[in-house]
């Protein structure tokens, strides 16, 4: 039976791997750092500019985890929105592999790295995902692989 809400998208029958997806960009200004670290992650090196410039990192950066939050906003707009997806199912390997700094501007790929089918589950695929999150100078500042459910158009037993 087909499913009206994602009938018109794209199954897991659709997708390929090795297949790479490009992600809009987003530039991270400093009252996104601010308003991110004020709730989620208060390190003075989010909040203070002057803090921020006497730490390791030299200058206001935003938060590994915002850094995430804004790559998976980015996957959902230039992917998952498009797709059958059902969910996140965890993500391994994430690496920050240089701060992102204040007006730094942040995008990348995404690339199909694996595709399954559930084994208890018919209906489902599950579809592993390599992220590559660099800044405006082409340096990596992200990579992680993350796992999402995803609805098939048949049901294999």
């Amino acid at each position: 039976m087909t499913n009206p809400v994602t009938q018109d998208r794209r199954h897991f029958e659709d997708l390929a791997e090795g297949e790479v997806i490009v992600l809009g960009k987003t530039t991270v200004s400093k009252e996104m750092i601010f308003a991110f670290a004020r709730e989620f992650d208060p390190f003075p090196f989010h909040l203070d500019e002057a803090a921020a410039k006497a730490s390791l990192l030299g200058g206001l950066s935003s938060s590994g985890w915002q850094t995430g939050a804004l790559s998976l906003r980015m996957l959902v707009d230039g992917f998952l929105s498009k797709v059958a997806s059902c969910g996140g199912l965890g993500f391994t390997d994430l690496k920050w592999k240089k701060p992102v700094m204040v007006n730094d501007t942040i995008g990348g790929t995404v690339t199909i790295a694996g595709l399954r089918r559930s084994g208890s589950h018919p209906k489902w695929g599950i579809v592993t995902l390599d992220f590559d999150i660099r800044n405006q100078d082409d340096t990596q500042v992200l990579t992680m692989r993350l796992a999402n459910l995803v609805e098939c158009r048949e049901a294999v037993a």
